[in-house]
């Protein structure tokens, strides 16, 4: 075997080895160290790249690094599977860490214990390579654990309460998961007699045990194996009930939360990914993925626009987007789940990283940003302004008409299938909900009564939303079937997550009547009109943002079932345990 086929061993040594030089000579030579580190960094960008061209172009390697463990015939057998996702995720991998550590080298230089972050983060590198590599479930649970580890130490500020408080609520959290993830690692030990991945998915198909749970209902090993371990994935993707770690771990410093939001919350996403062939034989897996996603979403992107934190706004904000990638997961798109994973990584790592930048300038700022405190609360009134019904026509035609011609031109320019499978179905809404969105915001910007600006805006509108639909389009096209060659198993995913026909058509039917009740709300408004349920619209509007400020009061809920939880170990405990020290 030469050399240059160990190369992802070299991408794994590189991190490790500057976590290493850093504990050790960090404090007593400084920069020079840190630099060298920066180079091991650079060094292992250089090695990822050249393992995604060697895979792309030579095919996927396996490389065993446990001489004294034959593959396949034990438990905790540690081999690397190098295919495109794992090549993928290395370049992600390396180009954030390498980032982090460059704006870390300035951003905590007087930081005392600064060589300790970065031996950290070395070693958080190190183990993410690992993990995203692994062909084994049990390693790739050690590594899933050893991540949640250097995400508590990452915290940093020891001295910190609240900072403290929030590191020991996210390590909490994540051991509910992860304690899911075990027992389905333990089931699919006792279903397949193996924990090699390429064993488990050739078993998949044979598969016909099945376990009773109340009401006699039977549920398929394949699918309480899939649903155990999507617990593991919904607590590390901070999905809901599970995502009430994310707020309070914000107090940590700047350069941890990029690395956790644009890197280590996205696990979830890998590892459905990772394990997709059995995701894939589980409809119902697949639909509770979905639902989950959905919720989600809802509830991330929502409370996002309540808060009046920056960190807290971009923390709601990484959960909405974990949805999104879920919620892709349920769709069985999971190469575009990985596509979501990339570009939100690298946009929130750069957003974390500038955000110190705009509080620093925001508090150095003498003035305050204009329109605040006028009369009108800094808004536009809505009822006063002049009106265009050519704007309004064109913008609601354009939502409703458009975007079908625009995605029929697409389907023969790009050659894209669209309405092959449920799930393109799905994302060719979705892309006609973002462009209507678009319209919307444009056409909300400026309502000008002259007949040319009416054109020139409603020319902006066509413009955005034929190149929403044909980017979009054409990244999940390209990148599906870059990270999955075979048509054949695109295909057997989206068929895999098809839901039933009436629930389908009922949810694309809500949705189109959302978007038209939009556009008549709008219309109403501009001609002063009130509806007959204006108040109560607003008190609902005011109950929700209460209620998303508040987080939906789930930090009530968790805080009284702990409540019940210690009152009941401590009865306990008075009662039958009254002989322990």
């Amino acid at each position: 075997m030469t050399l240059s086929l160990y190369n992802p061993v070299l991408i794994l040594l590189a991190p490790l080895l500057s976590a290493v030089i850093n504990g050790l000579f960090g404090k007593r030579l400084g920069k020079g160290v840190f630099r060298l580190g920066l180079a091991l960094h650079v060094i292992a960008i250089a090695v990822a790249i050249q393992i995604l061209y060697k895979v792309v172009t030579g095919g996927p390697s396996v490389i065993d690094l446990s001489p004294l463990i034959t593959p396949g015939s034990g438990i905790f057998g540690f081999t690397l599977l190098i295919d495109r996702l794992a090549a993928v995720m290395m370049v992600l991998i390396s180009v954030i860490t390498a980032t982090i550590y460059i704006f870390s080298m300035n951003y905590m230089r007087q930081e005392t214990d600064y060589p300790k972050f970065n031996v950290l983060l070395g070693f958080a590198t190190f183990v993410l390579f690992c993990m995203v590599s692994s062909s084994n479930l049990i390693t790739i649970f050690v590594f899933w654990q050893l991540v949640s580890f250097v995400l508590y130490l990452l915290s940093y500020q020891y001295s910190d309460k609240k900072t403290m408080q929030g590191a020991f609520k996210t390590f909490m959290t994540l051991r509910f998961g992860d304690v899911m993830f075990l027992l389905g690692i333990a089931l699919a030990y006792s279903v397949y007699g193996t924990l090699e991945l390429k064993e488990i998915f050739e078993q998949v198909p044979s598969i016909k045990t099945t376990y009773p749970l109340l009401g006699g209902i039977d549920i398929h090993a394949n699918t309480a194996i899939t649903l155990l371990i999507f617990v593991g994935a919904m607590s590390k993707s901070a999905q809901f009930p599970l995502h009430v770690w994310v707020r309070d771990a914000l107090y940590a410093p700047t350069p941890m939360h990029a690395l956790l939001h644009a890197g280590i919350i996205n696990a979830g996403g890998f590892l459905i990914n990772r394990l997709a062939p059995l995701y894939a034989s589980s409809h119902i897996a697949l639909h509770v993925i979905l639902a989950i996603g959905f919720i989600t979403v809802l509830i991330g992107s929502a409370t996002m626009l309540t808060q009046n934190n920056i960190k807290r706004t971009l923390g709601y904000s990484t959960i909405g987007q974990m949805g999104f990638m879920i919620l892709e997961c349920g769709l069985g798109a999971f190469a575009l789940a990985i596509f979501h994973l990339i570009a939100h990584g690298l946009f929130k790592a750069t957003i974390f990283l500038n955000c110190g930048n705009i509080i620093h300038k925001a508090r150095q700022d003498p003035k305050l940003p204009a329109g605040i405190f006028s009369e009108d609360g800094g808004g536009n009134n809505e009822e006063n302004e002049k009106f265009s019904p050519l704007m309004w026509a064109t913008g609601f035609a354009s939502s409703l008409l458009l975007p079908l011609l625009i995605l029929l031109a697409a389907h023969g320019a790009l050659n894209i299938p669209l309405m092959d499978f449920q799930g393109a179905v799905v994302f060719m809404f979705f892309s006609w909900i973002t462009s209507s969105r678009v319209i919307t915001a444009i056409y909300r910007a400026r309502r000008d009564v002259t007949f040319v600006r009416s054109l020139w805006l409603s020319f902006l509108m066509i413009f955005a939303l034929g190149a929403v639909v044909f980017a979009y389009l054409f990244a999940a096209e390209s990148f599906t079937y870059f990270l999955y060659p075979d048509h054949d198993t695109v295909a057997a995913y989206f068929n895999a997550a098809a839901l039933p026909p009436a629930l389908f058509d009922a949810i694309i039917g809500i949705t189109m009547l959302f978007v038209i009740g939009q556009w008549v709300l709008d219309y109403k408004s501009t001609h002063g009109r009130k509806t007959s349920s204006r108040h109560r619209a607003q008190e609902l509007k005011t109950w929700l943002y209460v209620t998303l400020i508040n987080n939906a009061y789930i930090d009530d809920v968790y805080a009284r079932l702990y409540s019940l939880v210690t009152r009941a170990a401590h009865a306990v405990e008075k009662k039958y345990l009254r002989f322990l020290p």
